[in-house]
């Protein structure tokens, strides 16, 4: 990521999987509050200041994805590994559990449900 001072990056990258809690997956889609890139900010900025960044990036989609799409990719680059993989860790935890996006899965029965909705 294009820091000499960097020994170690991490990347996460989470895709949409063919099932959750026992059922088929057909698809989802991702929906977000408008402040959610300003949240994602955020969440980036205070990963920063806990821990060595010498580069960081996070993006999470929105809209419909099928299985096998990626939907969220985090990475961060840091002196050394365990600092990368604990700054990666608590990048894409605090993105997943404080931005305002939202999940809507159907599943092959024709059911559906929405994730992280209030």
């Amino acid at each position: 990521m294009g820091d000499d001072s960097a020994g170690g990056t991490v990347l996460f990258v989470g895709t949409v999987r063919d099932h959750d809690g026992g059922a088929d997956v057909e698809g989802l889609g991702y929906s977000c509050h408008p402040s959610a890139e300003a949240e994602i900010r955020r969440v980036a900025e205070k990963v920063v200041a806990e821990f060595p960044v010498r580069a960081l990036a996070a993006v999470h989609r929105v809209g419909d994805l099928r299985v096998g799409d990626l939907a969220v990719v985090v990475a961060v680059s840091c002196p050394h590994r365990g600092e990368a993989f604990a700054a990666c860790r608590k990048l894409i935890d605090d993105l997943k559990r404080e931005v305002p996006i939202w999940k809507h899965q159907t599943f092959s029965d024709g059911t559906e449900e929405w994730v992280g909705a209030c």
